[in-house]
């Protein structure tokens, strides 16, 4: 069971439907175009991830697992619509306790559809570890972060402070990835992309060549690789 057209159409509708109404009617339908499709790739992307790293989990499940829930967190939102449009499967360290430890991401929204890695919004803590190995491995960082494997699928993305961080020299040659408040790479993909029977086989390839930028964020926190 394979990602297909039919997720997006189905998460086309539930935006122009975004009630507990429709999607109760719909429930089905979410199982077998959204849910099921996405806990087959999780559990298939598991039996992968030795050829890129132990430490990575990948949990068919979507309680507890690897995917996203598609109920939204409305208790502080002005946005009071019940359902995310999107669905989403995050692979993170096994040491990780929730969104912003360091793993892979999978996006699948109608006209939206790339691939992550990295640490998205980490604490204050784990930002000055990553940016102090910086400064005292700015070659390793170099390698990891600008090596044609790496460039040639991924780009450096995600929030910068506007000036330079307390405690490092303005003047630093690589200030600009120390302004960086996330380290993430990401890739445009598109919907016939995911929808490809060998999508999976396409997936652990890009997710290979960003092993030099993981290994280098987990060692900066403390991590295996």
């Amino acid at each position: 069971m394979a990602i297909s057209p039919a997720l997006f159409v189905f998460l086309r509708d539930l935006k122009e439907n975004n009630n507990r109404d429709w999607f109760q009617k719909n429930k089905d339908r979410y199982d077998l175009t959204v849910k099921d499709p996405l806990l087959k790739f999780i559990s298939d992307f598991s039996e992968r991830i030795p050829v890129i790293t132990p430490h990575i989990m990948a949990i068919p499940r979507v309680n507890g697992g690897s995917m996203f829930r598609i109920y939204r967190d409305v208790r502080f939102s002005k946005d009071k619509t019940p359902y995310k449009t999107a669905a989403a499967v995050q692979f993170r360290h096994a040491r990780g306790k929730d969104a912003h430890a360091p793993g892979y991401y999978l996006h699948l929204e109608p006209d939206s559809v790339y691939a992550g890695c990295g640490i998205w919004k980490p604490d204050s803590e784990t930002v000055y570890k990553i940016r102090s190995r910086i400064v005292n491995h700015p070659d390793e960082w170099k390698r990891a972060s600008r090596n044609a494997t790496f460039t040639d699928v991924f780009n450096l993305g995600g929030d910068s402070l506007k000036r330079p961080p307390r405690g490092f020299d303005h003047e630093h040659p690589l200030i600009a990835d120390l302004k960086r408040k996330d380290f993430i790479g990401s890739v445009e993909l598109n919907e016939k992309i995911v929808c490809q029977e060998d999508f999976i086989d396409y997936y652990v390839d890009i997710c290979k060549k960003a092993a030099p930028f993981m290994k280098f964020l987990t060692d900066s926190i403390g991590l295996d690789w």
